[in-house]
């Protein structure tokens, strides 16, 4: 194996440890956030007889495994959501920081990438890393309770905009900019300056920020119109605020067609779903489901192969 294969791997397991640890924390969140209870306080307890876990009950999977899936005071079940929720956390994490491994593992002395380009690459991988934490920890919040808390939802839109922020310092000059017309150039003066030749609408920072936002308003609109359509034809709610919001989130986090590329797949994967309860007789068409649950899960889909699928797609209207 070669050294640039070793970092690799030892990047991508680095990052799954992490994610280990992040998903120890994503399974308090997701057992109190919903009940409004603190994150923070009191300690880890089992849900049966109360005890306290203790420091060494609390070691990612391995405590699950040792423990056998018992609480080690009352012997109560321990779901096999707790593994879960930190296995997938650190694949997801593992997942984020391939790209950023990948270009590490490549660099070359002497001929390497520039710091603008180390810093965004760090960005967005911190970035998908957030993305994919949040939107685990959503999925199982709203399967089990049917809630999505804002603490996640706007919280995570707020952390969106401000690596998005970070990400449009690091800009190359002229990067991502917008020209209004390529070959009908404004002249634009400034006071104190020579006359310059400007054709630029929007400049790099200003269109990655603004596109984000737009991004976050745009769904939201386009949701909240479904939602108030599906009211006025059927006098009752069928979409709550909270997938409004979740939408919003996955567009500040991955921008507009992303965003659809996700409610695209959340509406095909929720239908299926639906139509297995029906077919089961489980459930009839007017049975409530976990709609955010299907959203998460088409965030995630679109976080990893949205550019992938969108181009393919682009090539075919071409």
């Amino acid at each position: 194996m070669t050294v640039s294969a070793q970092l690799f791997l030892l990047l991508e397991a680095a990052a799954a440890f992490v994610g280990l640890i992040f998903g120890s924390f994503l399974n308090v969140c997701i057992a109190r956030l919903p009940q409004g209870a603190s994150v923070v306080t009191p300690r880890s307890r089992c849900m049966s007889c109360g005890h306290t876990v203790r420091w060494y009950d609390n070691f990612p999977v391995l405590s699950w495994l040792a423990l056998r899936a018992r609480c080690r005071d009352c012997k109560a079940a321990i779901s096999w959501q707790y593994p879960a929720v930190e296995i997938a956390t650190a694949a997801w994490f593992a997942i984020a920081v391939s790209g950023f491994a990948r270009m590490v593992s490549s660099a070359q002395p002497g001929q390497g990438y520039s710091t603008e380009e180390w810093a965004i690459s760090a960005v967005s991988t911190l970035s998908i890393a957030l993305l994919g934490f949040l939107l685990i920890g959503l999925m199982m919040m709203d399967w089990q309770t049917y809630l999505l808390p804002d603490a996640f939802t706007l919280g995570g839109m707020a952390a969106a905009f401000f690596l998005t922020c970070s990400e449009a310092i690091f800009l190359a000059p002229g990067e991502d900019q917008i020209v209004l017309n390529s070959t009908h150039q404004l002249r634009l003066r400034s006071p104190g300056s020579f006359a310059s030749m400007g054709n630029v609408f929007l400049t790099g920072p200003e269109h990655l920020i603004f596109g984000r936002l737009a991004a976050a308003c745009g769904v939201a609109l386009l949701l909240l119109s479904i939602r108030w359509i599906y009211k006025a034809l059927r006098q009752r709610e069928g979409m709550g605020m909270g997938d409004v919001k979740l939408l919003a989130m996955i567009a500040a986090f991955l921008g507009f067609w992303p965003a659809i590329l996700a409610l695209f797949v959340g509406v095909l994967t929720a239908a299926i779903y639906s139509v297995a309860l029906v077919t089961k007789g489980r459930g009839t068409v007017t049975t409530r489901i976990a709609f955010g649950s299907f959203l998460a899960l088409g965030g995630l889909f679109s976080a990893v192969f949205g550019d992938r699928v969108i181009a393919a797609y682009s090539l075919l209207l071409q």
